[in-house]
């Protein structure tokens, strides 16, 4: 057995094929040589962009004596959590599950022969460190548990689905409004976001407070959106010189930024920066919006298909940030800098400086950072493109041209939408240029970017083309016993468990989207029924459905007469 991953499309995967370790892609074929040879599986899950996968690589994965470790006892098996997102939110789960914490990226599971969990972790560091233990020692240690206990692991598998298994109330209907309010309850009134450290924006729940700012008016769901945009746009998460926002912060004041930049943290920043801008227009917003627009468009549209690449590295020539942070000295000489920018001899991270804003700056002075950009090396680009993250971007579009008509920002839209009916969605629909694989968040964001684009355009054909899509994903991912959309084709599903998905993660929930989309072409029957389920599984998993409160209040309000759009509901 070798590495045989220097065939496979996806640029994560294509990272590690010289890596001494004999990777093998996700496939029955593969997952049935563990089963030949009795052996457990490590599952190792990353993306391009991420940070802490490429550590682990350059410390374990490129490490000989590691990899003889693993080749010699564990089958190994890399997985692009971004083509396969069902196989990261099952094992995401299983960590979950195993820890009683939340995961991430690296996610290195532990499966027995037949391909189910057992154990699991995220970062493991080449020697101990931290309270971590060393990779070496967790892989010894697992093949000593896995030789003695075999029998025993391998028989825990009814109990770990069971525990996987969503549990739902007979709740058919119940007060939306209390349950917003305890995820309002959670929020950091002063510093925006939840409390505490690392800061996610996790845009999924600013944007149903504003759906219910404009429903109700009530200044306790537009303050929590007034105060986020207000760090977003001013801190170091923000990219001053060229646009957009880094997927997280590692500290609570929005300043230090994992310097990875996402088109889906992106996409919805847009989005929200437009909803509110209709609510309290700015100009110093609409600075962001277009700015951060023209940074996709020119950056993460591949030039072979015209579509969108999906993340930016944090690491450049070997270094954290190094492409978006200064030296004071490359910027001391800038003028009036100090007045626009907080500025530092000593720096603000690591001696070096990541730009804080003081006040909206000059496009000069902006030039002037950018030109000592420009002679760096970029970041890696993960250029390959996704479906579903395609057409949020669409959707953004569309939404920025609603308060800018004359940037012709729905051409834009209508432009994207036709490559990627020639690409992703001629014939047959895939989820990335790989077109192997498709999820039910690529027919839901399709079929609501193309309802978007028809309200906008009133050109029928995306009307038809919509109610066509929704039908098939009815028909490929509705489980009928359950009243639940699963998250990949139900006749192709190749995991242990069927991957039921109701939270909002990276982006909106894909049956909270599905709900939408039924209620806006008049699938009542189906809408209705689940939306009843929905209500069951949110009584019990309020935390994690934020965009399911909206969509189960914007079925309630269409149902009842009323005239919906996603900003909210005339009342």
């Amino acid at each position: 057995m070798k590495n045989n991953l220097d065939k496979d499309p996806s640029p994560y995967l294509q990272q590690h094929k010289n890596n001494p370790v004999n990777w093998q892609t996700w496939s029955m074929e593969n997952l049935s040589l563990a089963k030949k040879e009795k052996k457990p599986i490590i599952l190792s899950i990353g993306y391009s962009s991420c940070h802490w996968c490429h550590v682990m690589a350059h410390e374990s994965f490129e490490d000989e004596e590691t990899s003889k470790i693993m080749n010699k006892y564990f089958i190994n098996i890399k997985v692009d959590r971004e083509e396969r997102p069902d196989i990261d939110f099952v094992f995401q789960s299983s960590f979950q599950l195993f820890n009683q914490s939340s995961g991430g990226w690296p996610l290195t599971m532990f499966l027995d022969e037949n391909a189910i969990p057992f154990m699991g972790g995220t970062y493991f560091p080449k020697i101990e460190q931290n309270g971590l233990p060393s990779f070496k020692s967790v892989l010894l240690k697992i093949n000593e548990i896995y030789s003695s206990e075999r029998e025993k692991i391998t028989k825990q598998a009814e109990l770990i689905n069971k525990n996987l298994t969503l549990k739902k109330n007979a709740v058919l209907s119940q007060d939306l409004l209390s349950i917003l309010d305890q995820l309002v309850g959670k929020l950091d009134k002063e510093k925006g976001g939840f409390i505490g450290a690392p800061k996610f924006p996790t845009f999924n729940i600013f944007d149903t407070l504003l759906y219910f700012y404009n429903k109700t008016k009530e200044k306790k769901y537009l303050d929590p959106v007034q105060k986020i945009l207000e760090k977003l746009t001013s801190q170091g998460i923000y990219d001053h010189v060229e646009g957009g926002v880094s997927r997280y912060t590692v500290d609570d004041e929005w300043l230090v930024p994992h310097f990875e930049k996402m088109l889906y943290d992106n996409a919805q920043f847009v989005s929200l920066l437009v909803r509110y801008s209709k609510i309290k227009p700015s100009e110093y917003l609409k600075n962001k919006i277009i700015q951060t627009i023209n940074f996709i468009n020119k950056n993460f549209t591949n030039s072979n298909n015209h579509l969108l690449g999906s993340a930016y590295d944090a690491d450049s020539e070997g270094e954290e940030g190094k492409y978006y942070t200064f030296t004071f000295n490359e910027i001391k000489d800038i003028e009036n800098i100090n007045k626009y920018f907080d500025i530092k001899k000593e720096g603000n991270w690591e001696g070096r400086t990541i730009l804080r804003e003081l006040e909206h700056p000059p496009q000069k002075l902006i030039n002037e950072l950018f030109e000592i950009r420009k002679k760096r090396k970029k970041p890696f680009f993960d250029n390959k493109t996704q479906l579903d993250l395609n057409c949020i971007w669409i959707n953004s579009l569309i939404d920025a041209h609603q308060i800018m008509p004359e940037k012709e920002y729905l051409k834009d839209a209508e432009n994207l939408f036709l490559n990627l009916e020639k690409t992703l969605i001629n014939k047959k629909i895939f989820h990335s240029n790989s077109r192997t694989n498709v999820f039910l968040e690529d027919y839901a964001y399709l079929v609501n970017c193309l309802l978007n684009l028809y309200e906008e355009t009133l050109n029928v054909r995306y009307k038809l083309l919509s109610k066509n899509i929704c039908k098939e994903a009815i028909n490929k991912f509705y489980i009928v016993n359950k009243k639940i959309f699963q998250k990949n084709f139900i006749e192709t599903n190749d995991l242990f468990i069927s991957p039921i998905d109701i939270g909002d993660h990276t982006i909106q929930n894909g049956n909270s989207i599905m709900l939408r989309n039924l209620s806006k072409l008049g699938f009542d029957k189906e809408a209705k029924e689940l939306a009843e389920s929905l209500n069951g599984y949110l009584n019990v998993y309020q935390s994690f459905m934020a965009s399911t409160i909206k969509s189960i209040d914007y079925h309630n309000q269409l149902l009842s007469g009323k005239k919906c759009d996603d900003a909210g509901c005339d009342i």
